[in-house]
């Protein structure tokens, strides 16, 4: 099922994607999806699944909230997150920001910004 409504996407971004699983990309990108990472883009449903795969690796108990929006206007929709986990070294959180281009109903760009905290 496609969302009718960007905000609603975003909100399926977070919680069935980055929380859930990397399996959820295929239903909430289209096939020509560029996601822009600071260092390496990925691009289509399957480097987006290899991408919140590698994120999750990293982690144990990983879990991301919404702190500010969603956010939409025209094709763009933005929001700010803090993501918790856990590493060797112990519990830790970081945080970032979204913005994604919406068309036909699906994520078709992504720029994300995120930094560590503590």
């Amino acid at each position: 099922m496609v969302s009718t409504s960007a905000h609603d996407l975003y909100r399926r971004w977070l919680d069935e994607l980055w929380n859930g699983g990397p399996d959820a990309a295929a239903r909430l990108v289209g096939a020509d999806f560029v996601g822009h990472w600071p260092h390496r883009d990925v691009t289509g449903p399957d480097g987006l699944a290899a991408a919140v795969g590698e994120t999750h690796a990293m982690f144990t108990d990983l879990s991301f909230t919404l702190d500010v929006g969603p956010i939409a206007e025209g094709d763009l929709v933005a929001a700010r997150w803090t993501g918790r986990g856990r590493t060797a070294e112990g519990p830790t959180s970081f945080f970032g920001n979204d913005i994604l281009r919406v068309r036909d109903g699906l994520f078709v760009e992504y720029w994300v910004a995120t930094w560590a905290g503590t």
